[in-house]
């Protein structure tokens, strides 16, 4: 089966870490789902706020290394060096009929490597105001 419209523009945005092609791929109402906060982001605009941070701290070194999809949802494996840090994780994501992701969800593993990520995300969602 080939990928689905929506995670092949996934793949684009991944690729390209060019957060203004969010713009066209998430829905209104999405979701993001992060390891490090504890509630829910609702929205475009916080999602994109999220993952325009996370393409910028892992964009670098972020390589996908499996990947699994039906017709309305995908996971993603994926590696990440942080400065000699190893991050290893997934990312869920679901779309709607309308081929827009509704919900985005991350999950990173080991715990040293997820501290890496708060502390990193956390000075990149700072430094844009967020």
């Amino acid at each position: 089966m080939s990928a689905p419209a929506p995670l092949r523009a996934w793949h684009e945005v991944a690729d390209s870490r060019d957060p203004t092609l969010l713009a066209g791929l998430l829905a209104d109402h999405a979701v993001f789902r992060s390891p490090a906060v504890y509630q829910p982001q609702e929205g475009k605009e916080v999602t994109t706020v999220y993952l325009s941070a996370a393409l910028v701290v892992l964009g670098p070194t972020l390589r996908y290394v499996g990947e699994w999809h039906n017709e309305r949802s995908a996971v993603l494996e994926f590696e990440a060096d942080l400065d000699g840090t190893f991050v290893q994780g997934v990312d869920m994501l679901r779309w709607g009929d309308d081929g827009r992701i509704t919900e985005f969800t991350v999950m990173v593993r080991p715990l040293r490597g997820l501290q890496a990520l708060i502390e990193r995300m956390a000075a990149q969602l700072g430094a844009t105001g967020a």
